[in-house]
């Protein structure tokens, strides 16, 4: 099993790495292989929507998103953690989320995601309903937890002293490993979920006229 841990804090080590540090730890003990992606002081620029992934295979604008791509496609489950400014998460990781999804067209089914937020006290759940949806559209479930996936921490390293949300991030790296690992015995048992052709419903539509 692998994961890839995004972190979109523009500070390495401080309270978003340490509840993802606390997810690394249970990971490893599970036997699961684990990267982290620090890329909260990198320069992202938006999606521009021009649609040049379709062709090559890759975002247009080559950096840390088109690294991110190969680690996201081998790994098992995806976590991205992000510090709440404004009960959202980090511009940076959006900008990141936005053409890593778009751009990225191997199949995501069964992937296993899990989002991370971290804040002084309030948007953690509006935080944490945005990011769930970059999963839900990709065919990822999703892994829970025992509350929300969330800590509390102000000034740097004030949330290590949050007991309860540390305990929130152990018991959701075992759930995650968990489910990978049972996702890939079903997979070798059961093989995938059948599929069908997308159904493409646009709000105008010509057929209608």
């Amino acid at each position: 099993m692998k994961v890839l841990i995004v972190n979109g804090s523009p500070h390495a080590k401080g309270n978003t790495y340490i509840a993802l540090h606390e997810m690394e730890q249970e990971f490893v003990k599970g036997g699961v292989d684990v990267q982290i992606l620090n890329i909260g002081m990198s320069s992202i620029r938006g999606c521009i929507a021009c649609r040049k992934c379709a062709d090559t295979g890759k975002c247009v604008f080559d950096d840390v998103v088109n690294e991110a791509a190969p680690l996201f496609e081998k790994a098992d489950g995806l976590v991205i953690g992000t510090p709440v400014y404004y009960a959202s998460a980090n511009a940076t990781l959006v900008a990141f989320l936005d053409r890593l999804f778009f751009s990225t067209h191997f199949d995501k089914t069964m992937k296993v995601g899990a989002a991370v937020c971290v804040a002084r006290r309030g948007g953690l759940s509006a935080t944490f309903d945005e990011l769930n949806k970059y999963f839900t559209i990709s065919g990822m479930p999703v892994a829970s937890s025992q509350y929300w996936n969330s800590v509390h921490g102000r000034e740097i390293g004030e949330a290590a002293g949050d007991a309860e949300g540390l305990y929130n991030m152990r018991v959701l790296a075992r759930n995650m490993t968990f489910l990978m690992k049972s996702i890939a015995l079903g997979r070798e048992k059961y093989g995938m979920p059948e599929t069908e052709e997308h159904q493409w419903t646009h709000f105008i539509r010509d057929d209608l006229k």
